[in-house]
């Protein structure tokens, strides 16, 4: 595992698109439990290398009732996103992740992990990818039938600021996903 992180550390597979260049971000271990594949850093966790170091893992922290110590231990959570590298801005946020990492790189890491018995897809991108047909027709429907997916997979909306209006006009979440989450990570941890 050491040295298949180091290669993702060094990887440049599509540094011809990304403005800010490459710099990869993951965190991850053979004994890792959880799985956490969110979209891609932003600006933030691509200036100071680590995951989820914003206020979307802030809420993501929240959700999972972990602290930061938890969190970051990579025996417990590994995280790794469905692009490794900031991708840039687009007209509405941040531009998809690059279709590059996933296929190269999440093969590798999940022959690696000994342990892993939860795996949170966090947002569309994660959800399409690991789900596949199963996933429903928006991420609504997919996290709202969750239990489809369990134990395996949790499917998760993104928990940035961003999604305010969604968390609002969804009050099922919290109701009847985060304990289910919860009770989950906290079982595994």
């Amino acid at each position: 595992m050491k040295q298949l992180l180091q290669e993702i550390e060094q990887c440049t597979i599509c540094k011809e698109y990304l403005l800010l260049g490459p710099r990869p971000v993951v965190s991850a271990h053979p004994e890792s439990k959880i799985v956490i594949i969110g979209q891609a850093p932003g600006t933030k966790v691509h200036a100071s290398g680590i995951p989820w170091d914003d206020a979307s893992g802030k809420q993501l922290r929240k959700w999972l009732n972990v602290s930061e110590e938890d969190f970051y231990d990579n025996t417990k959570f590994a995280i790794i996103p469905m692009g490794f590298c900031y991708p840039g801005k687009g007209k509405t946020g941040d531009l998809p992740p690059r279709p590059e990492c996933a296929p190269q790189w999440h093969k590798p890491l999940f022959d690696a992990f000994k342990k892993v018995e939860l795996v949170i897809l966090i947002g569309m991108y994660a959800q399409n990818y690991y789900l596949g047909k199963a996933v429903k027709k928006t991420l609504t429907e997919t996290v709202d039938n969750f239990e489809e997916y369990l134990p395996k997979y949790l499917p998760l909306p993104h928990p940035s600021p961003r999604n305010r209006f969604w968390l609002t006009k969804n009050p099922w979440f919290e109701v009847e996903v985060l304990p289910v989450l919860r009770a989950r990570v906290n079982t595994l941890i």
